[in-house]
């Protein structure tokens, strides 16, 4: 949700990430209710939200025309559907230069070391002209045909299409949006502060977990700007600064997010772009998000007490409305009955479909039916769930009819990314340069140890990431032609998927690209310059353990 698919939405909580928009890490999900004075692209529009001015800058109405203007035409990097269809025509302008080659396949599909050879290619120029006017077509529904090879809509053979992934990203968005609109995680995530508003440090782990609890499992990420109207003023009441209450948002569900177990925006994209089920490589994945949701805890507990301690170390400036926040932060909204009801669905979703996923036959747990659900079983989930929970609020047949089909609009973005991704593939396997680019890649890597292999795939996803800050959208652009590598140096493919969604989430963390991190600031009235000096430190923590686990990982087996 992926992309983060994921919680960065407005104050009123509503989900945009992959909710996603195009450009936001997480996936890639549209922000319906955006903050004040934010662009659905995540950079920041001509003033702050509330009318604060950034320091250093002249407010809008006492600046000179001239300078104005030249605000205004400051670059703003282009969103993920940009990125994809510039990557589109590239890659089809490439398909004319790179050789055609082929490897052979083992049964399963997965390319044989040592087979590979060029292949003449048949088709002519129209047809090429025809495979990138389709391939947007043949990135939803595509059908390969066994004999020739080439994917095209309609027709018989292996699908190839991500179809059923995209109906999975809108039934998530449905389902996510239905349970926001009751208003039920807002007020519970009140009711547990007023709770534990007397334990500080218990209460910043206990809320860092849970928003690395929501991006681990589905990519959280647009969907919490709705929050930062909540803990602000709690972070102010309880002693600290606007930077904790901001990092308790925003690195506990991009730390989540970095080690997703389950998320269907970043795990799940991937490992079906790479031919694994998603509960292959869980074990791995949970160890991370534990040790890692425990660093980014310790790191904030040490900088909120050191600013309890000594306000002058705070790295957020000081605002006017601070004290009155401090005053007045003790509002919460009541949780009713309807409310624990739909926590209690919402959380029971999550499970199940933890459960589904998971290959426990493999994982030697006997006692456990392996249910091996897919995208097809796990869609019908969220949407069999979003009326239940409609219904369950008190929605009413209208109310949550209304509520699924805007949630299903709020994540099409992330979808259309999937869908132009995906197309990418097919034109580079229909121009059968898939294989040479795979080879080259081989002759890069081969030699190296294990260790040293999952380290390059994690740095390699770097600047994807960056270029493609959508999760989903990043997954099946490289999964395809990443995850075979796996296979040349003898780990497994689940590994390649841990090393992508780790390298897409941790460059998400300080994207100025993504609209929960650009967007998420702008709310929590945080300069950008003074949040990369906060979180720097954590950068360095998360880059060494995550090459580590990986490394570990690697040579473990």
């Amino acid at each position: 949700m992926t992309t983060p698919a994921r919680p960065t939405d407005p104050p009123s909580a509503g989900p945009a990430q992959d909710g996603p928009t195009a450009a936001s890490p997480h996936e890639g999900r549209a922000v319906p209710d955006r903050p004040p004075h934010t662009e659905v692209d995540g950079t920041l529009g001509d003033e702050s939200p509330a009318g604060h001015v950034p320091a250093g800058e002249v407010p809008a109405g006492d600046a000179a025309p001239d300078e104005v203007a030249e605000r205004r035409r400051t670059f703003r990097f282009p969103s993920a559907f940009t990125v994809l269809v510039a990557v589109t025509l590239a890659v089809w302008a490439l398909t004319f230069v790179v050789p055609a080659g082929r490897y052979d396949t083992a049964e399963d599909g997965s390319p044989v070391p040592g087979t590979y050879h060029t292949v003449g290619l048949t088709t002519s120029f129209a047809d090429r002209l025809k495979d990138l006017f389709l391939a947007p077509v043949n990135g939803l529904y595509g059908v390969t045909d066994p004999a020739t090879g080439l994917t095209a809509p309609g027709g018989s053979g292996d699908f190839a299409g991500a179809a059923g992934v995209f109906l999975f990203v809108l039934a998530v968005g449905a389902f996510i949006t239905v349970t926001l609109r009751t208003g039920a995680l807002t007020s519970g995530v009140a009711r547990l502060a007023a709770r534990l508003d007397r334990h500080r440090t218990l209460l910043l782990v206990v809320l860092l977990t849970l928003f690395s609890l929501g991006g681990t499992t589905y990519g959280m990420a647009e969907e919490t700007l709705g929050f930062y109207a909540l803990l602000i003023p709690l972070a102010l009441r309880l002693g600290y600064d606007r930077m904790t209450g901001a990092a308790v948002i925003m690195v506990g569900a991009g730390v989540g997010t970095l080690a997703s177990t389950v998320n269907p925006f970043a795990t799940g994209v991937a490992s079906d772009s790479a031919g694994i089920g998603t509960g292959d490589g869980i074990v791995l994945r949970l160890l991370m998000w534990a040790l890692l949701t425990a660093v980014a805890a310790v790191f904030l507990v040490r900088y909120a007490n050191r600013v309890h301690r000594d306000p002058s170390r705070s790295l957020a400036e000081p605002l006017e409305e601070d004290a009155e926040l401090r005053a007045h932060g003790d509002a919460t909204e009541p949780l009713t009955g309807r409310h624990k009801t739909v926590l209690a669905a919402f959380g029971a979703t999550f499970a199940f479909m933890i459960f589904a996923v998971i290959p426990w036959a493999d994982l030697g747990v006997g006692f456990l039916p392996t249910l091996g659900w897919y995208f097809p079983e796990l869609a019908a989930l969220f949407l069999v769930a979003a009326i239940a929970v409609g219904l369950f609020a008190g929605l009413g047949e209208r109310g949550t009819s209304q509520a699924i089909v805007a949630g299903a609009g709020d994540f099409m973005g992330a979808a259309l990314v999937i869908v132009l991704a995906r197309g990418v593939t097919v034109i580079m396997n229909n121009a059968a340069v898939t294989d040479t680019i795979l080879h080259r890649l081989h002759d890069a890597v081969s030699g190296t140890s294990s260790g040293v292999f999952a380290g390059l795939m994690f740095l390699v996803n770097l600047p994807l990431a960056f270029l493609v800050p959508s999760s989903s959208g990043h997954a099946a652009l490289a999964m395809p032609v990443l995850a075979p590598l796996a296979d040349f140096a003898g780990v497994h493919r689940a590994l390649v998927v841990t090393a992508y969604q780790s390298a897409s989430g941790w460059i998400n963390l300080i994207t100025p690209t993504s609209a929960v991190v650009m967007g998420g600031l702008a709310l929590a009235k945080v300069r950008y310059d003074r949040y990369l000096r906060f979180v720097a430190p954590l950068m360095g923590l998360l880059l060494l353990l995550t090459v580590a686990f990986l490394a570990a990982a690697a040579i473990l087996g």
